[in-house]
């Protein structure tokens, strides 16, 4: 037996025991002859202490140990001395005389420290991978990953879903990011692609009767990478049929309350969810996934600047562009290498400038002071402007005139930048919200057709189909995006379940009817057997848990996960392969 008991089991009540116990050496130190072992496991610490009037060959043994050896250790548990207990480790109150010693393997010096968290440069950690998994921060989080997985594993079972798994092999079809191909030996040629959801999957299991399905899935998407973003991500899946929107809403909510309850001590800011409309958010703070734990608002001042002589504002206006508004309340002494920093900032997302203004007291009121534009526009304008935003003497008001995506994106995200240098956005708050009547389509300029706003399955809201014949982009879709803290977590839609209208769906993305049958022929065959209504949502759970255990990026919660170029440094993928298995797979390479 290797052990009786794990490194933080041990207390008081254990004192007079003979225990064995096996880990690895967290920390050794020497003291006036004795020496004393932090032993580590994951589930905690444990201090063993070696004297040599016990045993003279263990202690000389026990001052051969370096950091990371793995070691056995059999011996008594009692009490610290009085004054020496130690009140930040749960087996704080006792330790181990130890009566005999084993190392069962021996251990390099690491690259880095394990046994305290310092600053490691990431390439570094990934090459080493299964040693950062040791660090304590990573054990932390890859133990919140599982616990969170079981709970909505638990919490659907317990409503009547069903869990199932879907093929990682599968069809390549379009679903917004490049596949990843896998080349068939059998069927010379030909590839399968790895999945980048099961949409299609999950919806035929609803043309099946399984009504409430899950699955905590892996989805595969060949695309640029980012901090929330890897090219192998795991996602919860959930379907159902015999529902309408409200229905998906609110079991997920259910669920993510309870999860959040249970698994973190932050608050949660509003319950129920507010549900917001895609353009509500997209005014009031330029992006889809708003973080609503602020107020800071955009404006849009449009229409009070439309006919001034500030050509910046009146010729974007006349345009068809937007002059957007944010007030950042306090920020009135900003320096001009400050608001030249905040310009810079604007520009990275696509804005030519940003206009600013600061307020200032007057006998009146809070009228204009320092200003890169209000010498063009009247009083009144300048007056219409602040009073808009609602500035006082002190806060700096900040514009942005361009194209909506571009005026919505770039003060969208000066918005976060804003609540960071303010302070507002506290990662103990956890707000979240639904963006719900998403456009049903968008205008693809380049390809002069209408791409789907979500995906190829998503339905139009009922009333809006007669606009697909009509006026296709005020047609609004059945979709939903779950946001907390300005993150997209969750998103998902009610589906077609009628071929009729799916096959209306691909004439109106320029998707010809026979190209679409020879990609999608199963789809629409299935349609034609009784198609139950349905819809569901797919949840991001690498996001979820980076949100909840207060980390960076999704890297940090995957326990071998690829770097920011999709390389495997531990590993060493992806890799050259031999002539013979290229041959076999009927390949070439040029």
């Amino acid at each position: 037996m290797f052990r009786t008991h794990t490194c933080n089991a041990l207390h008081l009540d254990n004192v007079g025991e003979e225990v064995t116990l096996s880990g690895w050496v967290h920390r050794r130190r020497d003291h006036g002859g004795l020496v004393f072992i932090d032993l580590r496991d994951r589930w905690g610490l444990t201090q063993i202490v070696f004297d040599p009037d016990t045993n003279t060959d263990m202690h000389n043994l026990a001052q051969t140990l370096r950091n990371e050896y793995v070691i056995q250790v059999t011996g008594l548990v009692r009490a610290r001395p009085e004054g020496q207990a130690n009140p930040n480790l749960e087996t704080g109150d006792i330790e181990i005389e130890g009566r005999s010693l084993n190392i069962l393997n021996k251990a390099n010096t690491p690259p880095f420290d394990i046994n305290k968290e310092t600053p490691v440069d990431e390439m570094i950690r990934l090459k080493y991978r299964y040693l950062d998994l040791r660090r304590e921060r990573m054990q932390r989080n890859i133990v919140l990953r599982h616990e969170v997985v079981r709970y909505i594993r638990n919490f659907l079972s317990d409503v009547d879903f069903v869990e199932v798994e879907t093929p990682i092999l599968f069809k390549t079809t379009p679903e917004g990011a490049r596949d990843y191909l896998v080349p068939s030996r059998v069927h010379a040629g030909q590839f399968y692609a790895l999945p980048q959801s099961p949409q299609q999957l999950k919806q035929l299991l609803m043309v099946a009767g399984y009504d409430r399905y899950f699955q905590i899935a892996r989805c595969f998407r060949d695309e640029d990478q980012r901090g929330d973003r890897q090219p192998e991500f795991t996602q919860l899946d959930v379907e159902m049929s015999f529902v309408d929107q409200t229905d998906i809403l609110d079991i997920t909510e259910r669920l993510m309350i309870g999860l959040v309850e249970t698994m973190s001590e932050a608050q949660i800011m509003h319950k129920p969810f507010p549900r917001l409309s895609y353009n509500d958010v997209m005014d009031r703070y330029g992006r889809d996934n708003p973080d609503i734990r602020f107020g800071m608002e955009l404006s849009d001042i449009s229409a009070l600047v439309a006919n001034s002589d500030f050509k910046v504002f009146s010729g974007t206006v006349s345009s068809g562009g937007l002059v957007k508004g944010i007030k950042a309340k306090g920020l009135g002494g900003y320096s001009r290498k400050q608001l030249d920093e905040l310009t810079d900032y604007v520009k990275v997302f696509g804005a030519k400038g940003l206009a600013w203004l600061v307020v200032d007291e007057s006998d009146e009121g809070p009228v204009a002071g320092r200003s890169s534009f209000a010498k063009f526009l009247s009083t009144d304008e300048v007056a219409s402007i602040i009073d808009q935003l609602e500035g006082e003497p002190g806060d700096l008001l900040l514009f942005v005139a361009d194209k909506p995506a571009v005026a919505n994106e770039s003060m969208g995200r000066l918005r976060l930048e804003l609540g960071d240098r303010l302070g507002l956005r506290d990662d103990n708050i956890l707000a979240f919200c639904w963006v719900i009547d998403f456009p049903f389509l968008m205008w693809n300029e380049d390809e002069k057709r209408w791409d789907p706003s979500h995906h190829l399955f998503t339905a139009p809201v009922d009333e809006d189909i007669p606009l697909l014949d009509s006026d296709p982009g005020q047609a609004r879709g059945k979709q939903h995006d779950l946001v907390l803290n300005g993150n997209e977590i969750a998103g998902g839609s009610v589906r077609i379940h009628q071929r009729e209208l799916q096959e209306k769906v691909f004439g109106l993305i320029g998707l010809e009817l026979e190209h679409a049958k020879k990609q999608f022929g199963h789809m629409l065959e299935a349609f034609e057997f009784g198609t139950p209504p349905h819809g569901g949502i797919a949840s991001g759970i690498d996001r979820l848990v980076m949100l909840l255990a207060g980390e960076p990026n999704i890297r940090e919660v995957i326990a071998f996960p690829k770097s920011q170029s999709a390389a495997d440094l531990m590993a060493g993928a992806p890799t050259e392969v031999t002539e013979q298995q290229l041959k076999e797979l009927h390949i070439k390479l040029r």
